[in-house]
């Protein structure tokens, strides 16, 4: 049986720091975050202690799925000095290559996930409002949800699913690809032209996704260069033994919380079907990342593919094909390694929506965030008589992305919503009750005096007394409320709570 997945985003935002003469991101990226750390402090939403600092002893982003290490490989020095803050929902805020980065906490659905990146999104408009408060003079620190600043340059949006390490990685790579290249019909973002050198927007005007121009390979670990389809690193931040953690970098950041939920709930329920061996459809392309583009590229979704066998089909039979699997698969194995219970909602919408593709995508203008964007970019070009390359057009669409309230073009649409409000300004500071997180943020809430540092797999303590404790946490669906609730209501200080732990 597949096992349970675990799930995470990490959403690298653009920013831009406006009134400043020579801006620099990394200094802008930790200045926003410190700005949001700072009034935390102040509104005794985090106690004003020192500063928990990230953890980075069994880091080793360097390990290959295929199974070697390059020589000397070490986590970024650069990354290791930046601001590196753990909040008390389970998240990770940092400055990663001079972006401010969120990883959610560690989560067991899609919809939770989904939350829980909604929740990111306020903690980034919170560091915005902070910033400009705090830096005065004009000055003003502007948060993207997106992946590319048009200039040729591209920041990620990466999940992250546990998988049994008994499943080959060999076999991920087979069946998995074929997912990742055609989910983009509704998991892409959006974008007004190509940043492929010597292609204009008189070859593509609009694409489906963000990413798809800055892929250049089916395989590899690279993150930033050379970026690869299927990514090998293998670092699961759990026991090796047991667990693979498949670092998906080709994906967007997305602004319509229903195409997240879609993409993370399709994802786990495709990789429950690899596990498994009831991955049915045997389709593999013959150019991989041609074929990533090509999709990304057809406004119509109507362009046939070429496959291995030297067949053809368009992205959304090859969904189609995929969704009736997953069908078969959900009836015979449950939910359990799919995402739970909320796999079967998954599944019904992503019927819905690659059946509604078909029919006439802007029908989901209200749900996929290339088809809300493409309808905002025509009603202007319309109205005022422009070309896609207008540079008004690229200006809108990178507002469609801003995070400001009141400048958001998605905040002006009336898109279908997964999480409520309220939910999402919990999640903000409250951690997800049913994995480690829980035990991670509640210590942070709790005994943030006591905590020298954290990271996903561990904890390390101070006591007052030698040595530094450190408390593993390898397995991610322990340490939920349901196995230490009790006793964290129970211990008054952290010494009690380590003794506890070690009886």
């Amino acid at each position: 049986m597949a096992s349970i997945k675990v799930v995470g985003l990490e959403t690298e935002y653009g920013i831009v720091h406006r009134g400043v003469d020579d801006p620099n991101p990394i200094t802008a990226s930790s200045l926003l975050i410190n700005a949001y750390l700072a009034r935390c402090e102040a509104t005794g939403r985090r106690p004003a202690t020192q500063r928990v600092s990230w953890d980075f002893e069994d880091e080793s982003p360097s390990l290959d799925a295929r199974g070697f290490t390059p020589l000397g490989a070490r986590p970024p020095e650069i990354e290791t000095h930046l601001v590196n803050a753990v909040l008390t929902n389970g998240a990770r805020y940092y400055v990663d290559h001079a972006h401010p980065e969120m990883s959610t906490p560690e989560c067991l659905d899609a919809r939770t996930v989904t939350l829980y990146d909604r929740a990111g999104e306020l903690v980034v408009i919170e560091s915005m409002d902070a910033a400009k408060e705090l830096l005065g003079g004009g000055q003003e620190l502007i948060a993207y949800k997106n992946n590319s600043d048009g200039k040729g340059n591209s920041y990620g949006t990466h999940e992250n699913y546990l998988m049994d390490r008994a499943t080959p990685f060999s076999h991920i790579v087979a069946n998995a690809t074929v997912h990742f290249v055609t989910r983009q019909i509704f998991i892409g973002a959006g974008k007004v032209g190509c940043e492929i050198p010597g292609t204009g927007v008189d070859v593509v005007p609009y694409q489906l996704t963000q990413r798809a121009d800055f892929f250049e390979e089916e395989v590899g670990l690279e993150t930033t260069l050379k970026r690869p389809i299927i990514n090998t690193r293998d670092e699961p931040h759990a026991d090796a033994q047991k667990y693979r953690r498949l670092h998906v970098i080709v994906g967007d950041a997305n602004m319509s919380e229903f195409a997240t939920w879609l993409k993370v709930g399709s994802t786990m329920i495709v990789l429950a079907m690899i596990e498994d061996g009831e991955f049915a459809p045997e389709l593999a392309f013959r150019t991989p990342v041609q074929a990533l583009r090509n999709v990304s590229y057809d406004l119509t979704l109507a362009k046939p593919l070429r496959l291995a066998d030297g067949t053809t089909a368009t992205a959304i039979e090859i969904q189609a094909e995929i969704i009736g699997a997953a069908e078969k698969y959900l009836e015979r194995y449950g939910t359990e390694g799919a995402g739970g219970p909320d796999a079967l909602a998954v599944l019904a919408a992503w019927r819905e929506t690659v059946e509604t593709l078909e029919r006439d995508p802007m029908e989901l203008s209200d749900r996929i965030d290339w088809v809300a964007k493409k309808k905002v970019l025509d009603a202007y070009r319309s109205r005022d008589g422009i070309e896609w390359g207008d540079a008004r057009l690229r200006a809108l669409d990178l507002q469609y992305h801003d995070m400001r309230p009141d400048r958001s073009v998605f905040n002006k649409l009336k898109m279908h919503t997964i999480v409520d409000h309220d939910s999402a300004v919990a999640g903000a500071d409250n951690p997800p009750e049913d994995t480690r997180a829980y035990f991670r943020g509640e210590c942070l809430r709790r005994f943030p005096d006591a905590i020298v540092a954290a990271n996903w797999d561990s904890m390390v303590f101070d006591t007052g007394e030698p040595p530094l404790r450190r408390v593993p946490m390898m397995e991610p669906t322990r340490g939920s409320a349901a196995h230490v609730a009790d006793l964290l209501h129970g211990c008054e200080t952290v010494k009690e709570l380590l003794d506890q732990l070690q009886s």
